[in-house]
């Protein structure tokens, strides 16, 4: 197998990325500003310490929500094309629905959708 273009390919993109990087390092204003390192929440200062706990709970509802998102965006382009696909695209997305509510569900029951 040839492998000449992929190499060509690859070349290319580390080529792009340097540049783009090098020009932004080249263009980019050097001020320091003692503001610039605050921490900055909708215009209002910080009160005490900016870096403060949070509960764990937040980080998990905050991926579950991302991860079921992501997923029911899959069934967008499977709307689309449903009449080309036939009984095999309808046994597909149903497998791809249980195994969504199946996540929910285990996620329902661990207590990772309440508020503690």
């Amino acid at each position: 197998m040839n492998f000449t273009l992929l190499v060509v390919v690859l070349i290319t993109a580390i080529a792009l990325v340097a540049i783009a990087l090098g020009v932004a390092r080249l263009v980019s204003p050097r001020s320091y500003n003692g503001q610039k390192g605050e921490a900055y929440e909708c215009g209002i200062p910080t009160r005490g310490k900016s870096w403060m706990q949070f509960k764990v709970g937040y980080y998990l509802f905050a991926i579950l929500f991302l991860m079921f998102d992501v997923e029911t965006v899959y069934l967008f382009p499977w709307a689309v094309i449903v009449k080309e696909t036939g009984v095999d695209g309808l046994y597909c997305i149903l497998f791809f629905m249980i195994v969504l509510i199946l996540g929910l569900a285990y996620a329902w029951k661990k207590g990772a959708l309440e508020w503690k």
